[in-house]
C-alpha cells in the first residue's frame, strides 16, 4: 500500500544559517499513529511545519496521498488537521462558533451533525456556548483539536497534544485518539511523554539534529533493542564486583544489595545460568531475583545518545 505521507530530502535552512533538517526521508503509512520522537531543537515541529504549509522547504519534497504539497496545496492541505503546540486561543467567540468557522476556512459548508460530533467526543459540549477565552488550559487544548477535526481531515498532527494537561485529561485524549486511528485518521504525534508513544504508537520515529535515526514497529523495535534486566538480592551485600564475574555486565545497586545484569533478549545465549554457577562456586548468595525490560525512554535515549 502506498504511504499516505511521502518525503524525500528534506532539507530547512533558516535566514540564521541554522540547519533545522538535513535531508529527512520518511513514510507514513495509511491508518497508522506514528510518534515522532526527539529532543529539544532536534527538527520535529519543522517537519510537521513544512508538512502542513506553514514552513517553505529549502530543499526536497512532500506528496499527501499522492498530491505534492507546493503544486496542489489545497487539495494536500485540506487532508491535514494541525493542533499546534502553543495555545493561541484566546478568542471572544463561543465554541460552537470558533469551531465552525475553522470548517468554514476549508471551505466545507456548514454541518451542525458534524460539529456536534466533534465536541461531544471531545467532551466539549456542555461548553459549546462558553467563550474560548473563560476555559481551562486544557479545555483550549481540546478546542485546538476539535478546530483541526472541523473540515474532517483524513491525516491528523498533534505537536505535543497533552502538554501542560492534566492525567485526567491526558487519558481522554489517548482514547479519542485511538477512536480517530480506529475511524482510518492517520495521525502523526510529537511528545515528550515517552509513556504516551509506549500506549498509543504503532511506529516510533526518533529525530536527532535534523536527521531521522530510525522508523520502526514499536513492537520490532522493543524486541529489537530492548534489553532484560535481571536483578539479584544478595544475601550479604558486596563492596565491588569480584574479578572472577568480570566477564559478566554487572552492576551494583543499593548500595551493594543488589546486583543488576543486563542480557541481550536477541542472543540465544542469555548468559543467565553461568552467572547464576559462577555466583555459586563464589559463594555469593541472593534471596530473590527478577526480571524487567528496557522501557521505550531507556531506548530512545540510548540512540540519541550514540548519534550525539
Amino acid at each position: 500500500m502506498q504511504p499516505i505521507i511521502e518525503i524525500r530530502g528534506l532539507k530547512k535552512t533558516y535566514a540564521s544559517g541554522f540547519q533545522a533538517l538535513k535531508g529527512v526521508d520518511l513514510d507514513i503509512r495509511r491508518g497508522e499513529i506514528l510518534a515522532l520522537l526527539g529532543p529539544n531543537g532536534a527538527g520535529k515541529t519543522t517537519l510537521i511545519s513544512i508538512v502542513c504549509g506553514i514552513v517553505r522547504a529549502t530543499a526536497g519534497s512532500v506528496t499527501v496521498d499522492g498530491h505534492d504539497i507546493l503544486r496542489d496545496w489545497r487539495a494536500a492541505r485540506s487532508l491535514i488537521g494541525l493542533v499546534p503546540q502553543e495555545l493561541t486561543t484566546e478568542a471572544f467567540e463561543s465554541v460552537w462558533a470558533t469551531v465552525s468557522f475553522s470548517r468554514g476556512l476549508f471551505g466545507k459548508p456548514p454541518n451542525p451533525v458534524v460539529i456536534e460530533r466533534i465536541l461531544k467526543d471531545l467532551s466539549l459540549w456542555d461548553k459549546r456556548d462558553t467563550k474560548v477565552m473563560a476555559l481551562s488550559g486544557g479545555m483550549k487544548r481540546r478546542v485546538l483539536i476539535a478546530k483541526a477535526l472541523s473540515h474532517e481531515p483524513r491525516i491528523l498532527f498533534l505537536d505535543e497534544p497533552t502538554a501542560g494537561v492534566d492525567v485526567e485529561l491526558r487519558r481522554g485524549m489517548w482514547e479519542m485518539i485511538g477512536r480517530l486511528r480506529e475511524s482510518g485518521v492517520t495521525i502523526i504525534l510529537t511528545t515528550h511523554y515517552i509513556e504516551e508513544a509506549e500506549e498509543m504508537a504503532d511506529s516510533i520515529g526518533v529525530i536527532s539534529g535534523g536527521r531521522i535515526v530510525l522508523v520502526e514497529q514499536k513492537a520490532a523495535l522493543m524486541e529489537k533493542l530492548g534489553k532484560r534486566l535481571l536483578t539479584l538480592q544478595l544475601q550479604n551485600p558486596l563492596d565491588a564486583i569480584p574479578a572472577e564475574l568480570a566477564d559478566f555486565p554487572l552492576t551494583l545497586s543499593e548500595g551493594g544489595r543488589e546486583l543488576v545484569y543486563r542480557f541481550d533478549t536477541q542472543n540465544e545465549r542469555t548468559g543467565i545460568a553461568g552467572l547464576l554457577r559462577k555466583l555459586g562456586d563464589h559463594g555469593i548468595n541472593y534471596t530473590n531475583l527478577r526480571t524487567e525490560e528496557s522501557s521505550l525512554e531507556e531506548i530512545f535515549v540510548s540512540l540519541v545518545r550514540e548519534r550525539a
